[in-house]
């Protein structure tokens, strides 16, 4: 059964997608979108002599053809809310790039549109796929009952996009929706619990300070702390900073419960193991995924990404990440971008009504 891929939204992770899905068989991209036509050339680029996709520059044309039966969205998060409304009028399956939305309303209205939807709707938090992620998860037996989650990703600055729409919170949600959804998918998925209270301190201190479009300097900020409390009890934090360009890895994540500890780091080829009991560590090797035929930008994560989509259209199961996962994860992140703007703790139970 070969699927056809329609593309919407041609920029550098709609080209992300073009590379994963040429890797793989069974895949025909049939058409791509873009209302920009740089973009569009990229996407010719990135397909090469292994597809030739009609182009179009409104995404309705792409989306009124029959012969597509999955559509990606990756264009700028903004967007994303009409374009799903248009995608809902269809039958196809879609991958919508994160975050799901840039407000409530948008992502209540998708998880609605999601529930009603023929075709299957996955969220792009691709991170789950990470082989060092994956070995953490199949590990977490190890550490008892969970009770810690920190993650820390010290990284480069948002890079310059299409008519530099990340630069405002209006166009992406702000830097802990944008950004922060990958890693407040993680502590929603290994915690066996629900976010209860979300506090946070952070602040525009260094990036994109001198800029200015039409007038206007960024808004979005840099560098935050982020603390979540969950319903049972457990603890989370982000500790963010997009000024720490040079490093050996970007993202370190630590799981503590009440018999151990997991510790391991992006990229990175080790998890380490605690047993409080013993009081010893051990190192295991991260298990590589050997079905990765594309590292790409997310170091591996979004081919298998497809792979588990497509088995899931194919199969006719529910999709592994699901339009309330994408809408838990960047109701954290609207709750912390709250947090800051109020200087107090936020309430998730308060924040959705």
């Amino acid at each position: 059964m070969k699927l056809n891929y329609g593309i919407i939204g041609t920029g550098m992770m709609g080209c992300e997608h073009i590379r994963n899905l040429k890797k793989i068989p069974d895949v025909n991209i049939t058409a791509i979108s873009d209302p920009n036509e740089t973009s569009r050339e990229w996407a010719i680029y990135a397909c090469g002599d292994k597809f030739m996709p009609e182009q179009y520059s409104d995404h309705k044309k792409l989306l009124a053809r029959d012969d597509i039966d999955v559509v990606v969205v990756a264009t700028p998060n903004f967007t994303h809310i009409d374009i799903m409304r248009d995608v809902f009028e269809t039958e196809k399956h879609v991958l919508l790039e994160k975050p799901m939305c840039t407000n409530l309303s948008d992502g209540l209205e998708v998880l609605e549109g999601s529930k009603k939807h023929s075709g299957l709707v996955w969220i792009g938090l691709e991170y789950r796929f990470m082989p060092p992620v994956q070995s953490l998860i199949n590990k977490i037996d190890k550490v008892g009952k969970v009770k810690m989650l920190s993650i820390r990703e010290h990284r480069f600055p948002f890079l310059k996009k299409v008519d530099d729409w990340n630069r405002f919170n209006k166009n992406t949600g702000g830097t802990l929706v944008e950004k922060c959804c990958h890693f407040f998918d993680l502590m929603n998925l290994l915690i066996p619990s629900n976010p209860h209270k979300v506090y946070a301190s952070g602040n525009q201190d260094a990036n994109h300070l001198d800029e200015k479009y039409d007038g206007e300097v960024p808004d979005i900020i840099d560098n935050s702390f982020v603390l979540i409390d969950y319903e049972a009890g457990q603890r989370a934090m982000l500790d963010l900073c997009m000024f720490a360009e040079g490093g050996k890895y970007e993202q370190e994540i630590v799981l503590t419960g009440d018999k151990g500890k997991l510790e391991t780091k992006i990229p990175g080829n080790e998890l380490l193991l605690t047993n409080r009991k013993e009081n010893s560590f051990k190192s295991l090797e991260i298990e590589q995924d050997n079905r990765i035929k594309e590292i790409g930008f997310h170091h591996g994560s979004s081919f298998i990404e497809h792979l588990e989509l497509i088995n899931c259209i194919k199969t006719g199961t529910e999709p592994l990440v699901d339009s309330k996962a994408g809408l838990d994860s960047m109701l954290v992140g609207l709750a912390a971008q709250e947090s800051i703007r109020s200087g107090q703790p936020v309430f998730l139970e308060e924040f959705l009504k």
